[in-house]
Formats: C-alpha cells, sequence, structure tokens
C-alpha cells in the first residue's frame, strides 16, 4: 500500500532545515528528557520530509505539493 504524496517541495526543504537544527540542539542539550523529545520530533520531521507523505495533513486533507 502505498500513502499518497502531500508533502511539496518548500514544505519538504523547511522541515529538513528544522529537523537539523532540532537534532544540533539535541545534542547541546543536557536534559536528558528534552534530549529525547527533540530528537524524535527531528527523526519524525526526516522522515516525513523523505517519504514526503505526513499524517498529519491527511487528517487535515491538506497537500502543498499543488501550486496556488
Amino acid at each position: 500500500m502505498s500513502l499518497p504524496k502531500n508533502v511539496g517541495d518548500k514544505d519538504r526543504t523547511i522541515r529538513i532545515v528544522v529537523a537539523t537544527i532540532l537534532l544540533i540542539l539535541s545534542f547541546i542539550v543536557t536534559s536528558g528528557g528534552a534530549k529525547i523529545l527533540l530528537s524524535l520530533i527531528a527523526l519524525a520531521l526526516f522522515a516525513t520530509s523523505y517519504t514526503r507523505t505526513c499524517p498529519g495533513y491527511m487528517l487535515l486533507k491538506m497537500d502543498t505539493t499543488k501550486e496556488k
């Protein structure tokens, strides 16, 4: 089963940049819980940008692949 692609190019770029920043912050932060949280959010952003599918967008019926 293939999920529909609903993450556009600009959205994908933003997700990669934010995920990279969060991953860097996870190495700087000293609190164990915050490290894990930042890493998990970064991982989710990397995964959705790689697959170009966002489950949250599917729930909200959003699609950033279409030009307006």
